[in-house]
Parts: structure tokens; C-alpha cells; sequence
């Protein structure tokens, strides 16, 4: 069979399975199906390769080219045979649809498209989308170009305006792939369903497909699209459109909107079932097969759901795994990827074509007001950095993986373990002890000194094991039950989205501890400290896991969950205790080998569908060299948890699944079975792939099994833990690190060059300026405006963070971190800034000092003293002063003096001396 013959028959399957009947010239019968492609049909410039027919009419022709052809160099031959006059047909006008293939490689153009342009397609369309297509007056990529309204830009942010703008005019050009970079917490997700809504009323978009990480994440899209109303409708976006959640197999034909997470896709296009929790796996947490030319994730075409099912797909937070591992399932669909991340990296700018219609940094998104900033403490212990070793004939504890089971015994030989071990192999309780009353003492001392109650703390643990340990010292370290920390991840007892929403909205837990699911995408915005006590290798992950802290919230908010917060949430403080921020970071992890893929990586990619040869041969390998390694016990756990199946056999299956004469005798037999006669020689690839996967698809069956794989887990890792009660821990340093005593460094400059810039035209500033000579009345009204002005984007220089700044660089002339911020100590603040104080105090204690002395100087300048009745109404005005800059005649009617008589009390104990002593009150104390 010549080349071309080879991709005619490929060209005839394919079209059989979109829903076309295919006939020669001289079979042909229009009435059979509603689609026909008839082979060699007669033009006057010769015949084409196949002609299409819907409902009797023709429409397309298709040009046949050997494998190796570019197909782009032969359209203008498609295009002459769409112009042709074809034989026995009057209608002259030239066919819309083009298609060029040879079997393998299918490209499209729809000439009533403007400027039409070729594309690659997966498979061709079936004959009812050319013939919805043909009944629309315009196409998509018309409507998108002439046809969609001005934006309607209230309630939007600029960066949500520029992001729906620059993508609809990307949209408009016709590019395939666009990028929209806007930082966490900028509001991707809104963003994203305001462009969809746009996209179905007026681009007439037939189907939304919105891909997310994980299940949770799938959840909380879902509640944003049922939340979202349109400017232009009072109806919630799901009054107005259906929105499915995929958690089966089939898409609902009905739905405008599908979410799913990109594992759960896979799946229902190969038919293969994916157990419910491999939608809780973050594709961050997976490693990515990047083995050059394979593509892990093959996909067949499914006839349930073909290519043209969704116009637009949209990938939040479009992590690395879409270029590799699942790159296929994003390649079947023919429609416009768009692509949210707030962490690019170099290959994200590639895969989208450097196409970024709209670009909004972390850095920006702080300096506006819609993220807070972050500050990083450093804790480091002498176990953490070096390790510890324990000597043989120590009685430890050594402690079951899975059961925790503990049982009291000598070492057998000297363990030396480093801190890369530590809660994998070895667990050091001190070394965690020590972390966290660091913790506990910097948040309660340093870091948040006036806060009555624990702010909201996250912690990342390395596994679910790690997590107890945790939780149970900080329960015990803290003082406090159950409640107030708690594990969130997807293997806890309790339901993980209501123990989600209690550590979001209610005052309990004041911790949580997660290994898994809050790390990405997850919306928890009173968080305010985050503890690291895992390293993370790849920045992207590393990004994502900080965006859990950046999201700002307003004062009523947060003091809805954290009663002593005195101030909008200003920033988040990130506690390193294991070097995080200082570790080797990777946009992706490379693996020059499969052995170097981790066992649990290799489980859940199984679980989750991978089914690339090195990565089940890879699998196959570790479990049968396990089985040689297992104790009776561990082999008999792994067997009731296979349902009867040993771990070596669990190999064996899989190498036995790849054995090629065993895909080629199930391939005859499925064959025989549907009464095809087919012989090794002439069996499709189509049927040798359904039938390798097949056989794949019953080896695998086991590992859907979650408990199974933890098992083989398990077992591979030591089968107990020793427990280190011997070397305690010290820790060697806790400070903040050196990024945030610049960054506090900048924040001084900036308030430096803002209080000289501006010296003239604001009266605050001006009153100090002029000091001491031509002073006149600083009124609380002055401190206000420039505490508002300073407090504003892009300066952000609240009272709180400018105290911590000179806290942290000028440390032993600061004083009064521990209390609570008042409006009137921006008046210390300048005037330390301005060298007229040594000393940064808190103003009510300049005050009171400022009182004291003028009160000695006063009684010893006097005939006779003040009496004790006047001391305390002075000191009344005294307090008053601290609080508003001033006191007047006014002000006597507030609830401290009119509790006391007000001012007829005042006149009566000071007489005419009063509107004096007032005067240099305000004189002697502001000053």
C-alpha cells in the first residue's frame, strides 16, 4: 500500500468515528447518513480527495497527504478544489470548511471566518457541528472581532478591566493561546467568569470548560460562579446559565459552563475511571515525566465528547503539568486556551505563544491596596541545620508508620540522621518543641505584640504523620485543647470543607496544619502567619503556598475572627524554620530518569491515569523488588488491601499488561468478538492502542485503591520511626531575615522623603517644622489627614507597620512594640524622623513624661501647689492630650469629663486660670 493510501485509510477511520459514512464515487447514496464524504469526487479542476455532505449539500472537501507532508504548503490546492465547480451540482459558491490530513495530522480553516487561518485540529468534526455552524449567520471568531460590547468597568479593579480588555482583543486577532499573569488574591477567578459571561451573551460561545487543581478548588469556583452577578442582569450567573461540576463520567449536554479538574477530563475522555480522590491530588505535588518526545497522557478520540464540545478552555492556575503530563487533553479540544497563573515561569510564557494580554505583579497588587506585604522571621535550631545521632543500646521509642503503635527498645548500632531526615525516618519532639515556642514567643512578643489572641496560623507539615506531631505540641505548648489546632488536609476524620470554613471564618481553630490542601488556590484571608517546616524545591509551588497569606482584608473582617486586631489585616509574616526561603528553587524539578521518580509519585500518577510505558514498567519494577524485601506482616497487609492480590503479583500484572504478543491476542480477540476479521497484520492502530489499554486499564484496577497505595507506601519506607527523646534542641537564631530589615529600611526612606517632600503644603508637617518659635495649635484633624495620606496606596505607611520598621533597625531606641497603636503616635513618629526625639516612645508616654515635668515646674513656680481635686482633672486633660493632640472648652462635654461635672466643674475648681492652664497644656505636651 503506497504512503497515501496508508493516510487515506487512517483519514477513513477517523471520519467513521466523527459519525461520516464514507463511499466511493460509484456507491454513493447522500440519503444514508446525514453526513457523507464521498471519495474522488469529480471538479472541473480534477477530482478531490473526499468532498463532505451534510443534509445532502456539500460543504468541505478534504486533501489526503502521505505521513511527513506539511500540510500548510498544500492549501492553497484544498482551496482550489472548495472554489471548483463540482460535477452534477449547480451551486457555484466555494465550500466553507477546508480540512488537509494525512491521518495523523488534521488542519482546519473555515473561510467564513475573517482573515481565515488554517489550525490544527485533533480529529475532524462531526457532521451535526458543520451543520449547527452553517446555520449561524457568523462564525465564533467573527463574533469576537466585530461583535462584543464596551466593558462595563464598575466594580472592577484596573487590573480586572486591563485583564477582560487585552483578552477579548487577543480574542478579536484570532490567537489561539492567551495569558492572563495577575497576582494572587488580584481576583483571577472573577476576572475569568466576568470574560466567560462576556463570551456567552455576546461572542455566542456554546460551552465553557474552567479547569482547576484540585476537587476543593472546583468547589470554590463553583460558589464564585453562583455568587457572580452581571452588570448588565439582576440574575446570578447560574440563574442565567447552567454550570456543571464534573465529578463522573459525562458532560452535561445542557451545560454552558463545566468544571473539572484536568485529571477527572482525562479520564472521561479515555473512558477509564479515576478513583475521587485523585482530584485531591495537586498536580504541584505530582512529579512531571519530562522525558523528551513522550506524551504521557494519550488520549483517543471520544465520540461522546468530540473535539468541538467547548469553544473556550480556561486553566486556573496553569501549573507546569499541562506541558507535559496532560498536555493532550488541553490539544484535543478545538478551542482558545486561556491561561490564569500568578506564577509564571519561562515555559508558561512559552506554551501560551509570549502572548500575555494582561500582566498585574505581586508587587503592584501590594502597592494598590489589594494584597498585603510580607515579612519573613527566621527560626533555626541546631537539630534542623546538622542532625543529631543516637548511640547504640539507647532505649528510644520506636514507632509503627501507620498504626503509631509505639514500643520501648535499645538502637542496635549508632543512627546518625541529618535534618533531611528529620519526621521521615527519625522524629525529634524537641526539635518541634523548640520551633514552635520560638513561634509562640515571637508572634506574642515581636511580630504581633498587642494581639490578645492568636492570629491565624497555617503550618506546612512534610507528610500526615509529621501533622500529628505537630498538632499535638502546639496543643501543648500553647496550653489549649482540641479545637484550637487542627488538621486540614484530605485524609482527616472530619469533613475537610467544613474544618475549612471553621479555620476561615470562625475563631476556631486559631492553627491549622495541612500537607496538601490549603496549599494552592484555597481562600483563607484571615490568615496571618505562615510556619514552613517542609522545604519546597520548585518556585511555583513555593509562590503558591505564600499566596495563602497575601490576601487583604478589612478591619470588621478580620476582627470578626480575631477580636484584638486594631487595624485592617497590613501584612502576613512568613516563618521560615527550615530554610525555605534560602533553598535551591526550580520552575520544575527536572527527573533525568525514572528511577529517580519517587514511589508515591509513581502511585498516584497510576491512579490518576498515566499510562506511559516507563512509568508503569518503572512501578512494575519497584513493587516485585518489594516483595523480596517485606517482612510477612507488611506482604499480608498489602494483600487484604489489593483484595487478595500479593505486591509481586501487583508487578507482575503490570509487565504483563505491556507484553506486545498479549495486546495483539486481546486486540484479534475483541475483533473476533464484533465478527471483524483481522490478523496480526491487519490490525489498526487504533485497535492494538485500545487494546493495550484495555489490558492496562485491569492492571491498574488495584491502585485506584487509596488505602493500597498507602500501604505499598508504607512498606517501602522503614517499617518504624525512631523516636529521638535524647538530643534536645537549641535554637541558634530567630530574628527577621535580611530581606525584611531592607525592606523595613525602605519603608523608613520612604517616610523620610515623603515628610520632606511635603513639608510646606501639609499642616501636620508644617507645624513641626516651625517649631520652636512659631508655634501654633496642632489639632487631632492635622494628624488624621496625614495618617489618611500616609496610610493610602502606594505609600501604606500604616502607624503599625512604620513602628515595626524602626522597631526592627533601630531596635534599642525604640520602645512600646507591646501596645496597642493610636492615632496620635504618628506625632512621635515625625518627630523621631525629624531628630527632635533620641527616642521612639509611644506619644502617651511622652505625654505623661512631658505632664510630670511641667506639673513639678508649675507647683514649685506657684505659691501654692495644685490641689489633689485639680492634680486629677489635670490629669484628665492629660489623657485627653494623648488622644486628640489638644484640648478646648468643647471637649468637656465627652463622657470622661462630663462624668466627672463637665465644664461648670472645670470653671468651678480653676476659675479664669482655666483657658490658661489649657493653653499650656496644649503647649508643653504636644510639643
Amino acid at each position: 500500500m503506497t504512503p497515501e493510501g496508508k493516510a487515506r485509510q487512517r483519514i477513513d477511520e477517523k471520519l467513521e468515528q466523527a459519525g461520516w459514512v464514507v463511499q466511493d464515487l460509484r456507491q454513493l447514496d447522500l440519503g444514508t447518513a446525514r453526513g457523507v464524504a464521498i471519495r474522488e469526487y469529480p471538479t472541473d479542476t480534477g477530482p478531490a480527495d473526499y468532498v463532505l455532505f451534510v443534509d445532502r449539500e456539500p460543504v468541505g472537501v478534504i486533501e489526503a497527504k502521505a505521513d511527513a507532508t506539511i500540510l500548510t504548503f498544500v492549501e492553497e490546492q484544498t482551496a482550489r478544489y472548495a472554489a471548483s465547480a463540482l460535477k452534477w451540482r449547480v451551486k457555484a459558491a466555494p465550500l466553507p470548511f477546508l480540512f488537509e490530513s494525512t491521518g495523523q495530522i488534521v488542519r482546519f480553516t473555515d473561510l467564513r471566518d475573517p482573515a481565515p487561518r488554517s489550525r490544527e485540529i485533533f480529529h475532524f468534526f462531526a457532521p451535526s457541528a458543520l451543520a449547527e455552524w452553517l446555520r449561524q449567520p457568523d462564525t465564533l471568531r467573527a463574533r469576537l472581532a466585530a461583535s462584543m460590547p464596551a466593558l462595563p468597568t464598575r466594580n472592577l479593579r484596573d487590573c480586572q478591566i486591563a485583564a477582560v480588555t487585552g483578552l477579548e482583543k487577543s480574542l478579536a486577532q484570532n490567537k489561539p493561546r492567551a495569558l492572563v499573569h495577575m497576582a494572587t488574591g488580584a481576583g483571577k477567578t472573577f476576572t475569568a467568569i466576568t470574560a466567560v459571561y462576556r463570551l456567552l451573551k455576546f461572542g455566542g460561545a456554546r460551552r465553557v470548560l474552567f479547569l482547576v487543581d484540585t476537587r476543593n478548588l472546583g468547589k470554590q469556583a463553583h460558589q464564585e460562579f453562583m455568587a457572580y452577578t452581571p452588570p448588565d442582569d439582576g440574575r446570578t450567573f447560574t440563574e442565567l446559565y447552567n454550570v456543571q461540576r464534573l465529578a463522573g463520567p459525562r458532560v452535561d449536554p445542557h451545560a454552558q459552563v463545566v468544571i473539572s479538574t484536568i485529571q477527572r477530563m482525562y479520564s472521561v475522555l479515555s473512558g477509564e475511571a479515576i478513583d475521587d480522590s485523585a482530584d485531591d491530588i495537586s498536580l504541584h505535588e505530582l512529579q512531571p515525566d519530562r522525558q523528551p518526545g513522550k506524551q504521557p497522557r494519550l488520549v483517543r478520540y471520544n465520540p461522546a465528547l468530540p473535539v468541538d464540545t467547548f469553544d473556550f478552555v480556561i486553566i486556573d492556575e496553569c501549573h507546569r503539568s499541562i506541558y507535559n503530563l496532560w498536555k493532550q487533553v488541553l490539544d484535543y479540544f478545538d478551542a482558545f486556551l486561556i491561561g490564569l497563573t500568578a506564577t509564571p515561569d519561562k515555559r508558561t510564557f512559552g506554551f501560551f505563544n509570549e502572548n500575555i494580554v494582561a500582566e498585574y505583579t505581586y508587587e503592584q497588587s501590594v502597592a494598590d491596596g489589594v494584597n498585603v506585604g510580607y515579612d519573613v522571621y527566621e527560626i533555626e535550631t541546631e537539630i534542623t541545620k546538622k542532625g543529631g545521632e543516637l548511640k547504640a543500646r539507647e532505649f528510644i521509642d520506636h514507632r509503627d508508620r501507620l498504626t503509631r503503635r509505639k514500643r520501648w527498645a535499645q538502637t542496635e548500632e549508632d543512627e546518625a540522621y541529618t535534618g533531611r531526615d528529620l519526621d521521615r525516618s527519625v522524629v525529634n519532639p524537641s526539635q518541634i518543641r523548640r520551633v514552635i515556642e520560638t513561634m509562640k514567643h515571637a508572634v506574642e512578643t515581636q511580630i504581633f505584640p498587642t494581639r490578645r489572641e492568636t492570629p491565624k496560623t497555617l503550618i506546612f507539615a512534610k507528610t500526615d504523620s509529621h501533622a500529628d506531631d505537630i498538632i499535638q505540641i502546639v496543643r501543648e505548648v500553647y496550653g489549649q485543647g482540641n479545637a484550637f489546632c487542627k488538621k486540614v488536609t484530605y485524609r482527616t476524620d472530619e469533613d475537610p470543607d467544613s474544618l475549612l470554613a471553621s479555620f476561615r471564618n470562625d475563631y476556631h481553630p486559631r492553627i491549622a496544619v495541612t500537607v496538601d490542601m490549603i496549599a494552592t488556590g484555597t481562600d483563607v484571608k484571615p490568615l496571618e502567619v505562615l510556619l514552613f517546616m517542609r522545604d519546597v524545591r520548585s518556585r511555583g509551588y513555593y509562590e503558591q503556598m505564600k499566596g495563602r497569606g497575601v490576601r487583604s482584608l478589612g478591619f470588621d473582617d478580620l476582627r470578626r475572627v480575631s477580636n484584638s486586631a486594631d487595624s485592617a489585616k497590613t501584612r502576613f509574616v512568613l516563618i521560615d524554620a527550615v530554610g525555605v526561603e534560602k533553598s535551591l528553587k526550580t520552575d520544575s524539578r527536572p527527573l533525568e530518569k525514572k528511577p529517580g521518580v519517587a514511589l508515591k509519585d509513581l502511585l498516584q500518577g497510576i491512579a490518576i491515569g498515566q499510562r506511559d510505558d516507563d512509568t508503569v514498567l518503572s512501578l512494575a519494577n519497584r513493587l516485585v523488588r518489594l516483595a523480596k524485601q517485606l517482612d510477612d506482616k507488611a506482604q499480608a497487609r498489602i494483600e487484604k488491601a489489593s483484595g487478595g492480590v500479593p505486591v509481586g503479583e501487583l508487578g507482575r500484572a503490570l509487565i504483563n499488561a505491556l507484553n506486545p504478543d498479549g495486546i495483539v491476542d486481546t486486540a484479534l480477540a475483541t475483533a473476533r468478538a464484533k465478527d471483524i476479521a483481522r490478523s496480526d497484520d491487519t490490525l489498526t492502530e487504533a485497535e492494538l492502542a485500545a487494546a493495550r489499554a484495555q489490558r492496562l486499564a485491569a492492571a491498574c484496577a488495584p491502585f485506584d485503591r487509596p488505602e493500597l497505595r498507602e500501604q505499598i507506601e508504607s512498606a517501602r519506607r522503614e517499617r518504624e520511626q525512631l523516636i529521638d527523646h535524647i538530643n534536645l534542641d537549641t535554637v541558634t537564631f530567630a530574628g527577621y531575615s535580611a530581606q525584611a530589615e531592607s525592606e523595613a529600611q525602605a519603608v523608613i526612606a520612604r517616610f523620610a522623603d515623603y515628610i520632606a517632600a511635603h513639608r510646606e503644603d501639609i499642616d501636620a508637617l508644617n507645624f513641626f517644622y516651625q517649631q520652636p518659635y512659631q508655634r501654633r495649635a496642632l489639632t487631632f484633624d492635622m494628624i488624621e489627614d496625614l495618617h489618611e495620606t500616609l496610610s493610602r496606596p502606594p505609600l501604606l505607611l500604616t502607624n503599625e507597620r512604620l513602628w515595626a520598621a524602626y522597631a526592627r533597625v533601630q531596635g534599642t531606641r525604640v520602645s512600646g512594640g507591646d501596645t496597642r497603636r493610636q492615632l496620635t503616635d504618628l506625632i512621635a513618629l515625625v518627630r523621631f524622623a525629624l531628630g527632635l526625639d533620641d527616642e521612639l516612645k509611644p506619644f502617651a508616654e511622652q505625654v505623661d513624661r512631658r505632664f510630670q515635668e511641667w506639673i513639678f515646674r508649675h507647683n514649685a513656680q506657684r505659691a501654692t501647689a495644685f490641689t489633689p481635686e485639680q492634680t486629677e482633672w489635670l490629669r484628665l486633660i492629660k489623657d485627653h492630650i494623648a488622644s486628640s493632640c489638644r484640648v478646648e472648652r468643647d471637649d468637656f462635654d465627652y463622657a470622661a469629663f462630663a462624668a466627672r461635672g463637665g465644664l461648670q466643674k472645670a470653671w468651678s475648681l480653676f476659675g479664669e486660670q482655666l483657658d490658661e492652664v489649657m493653653k499650656e497644656m496644649n503647649e508643653e505636651l504636644v510639643a
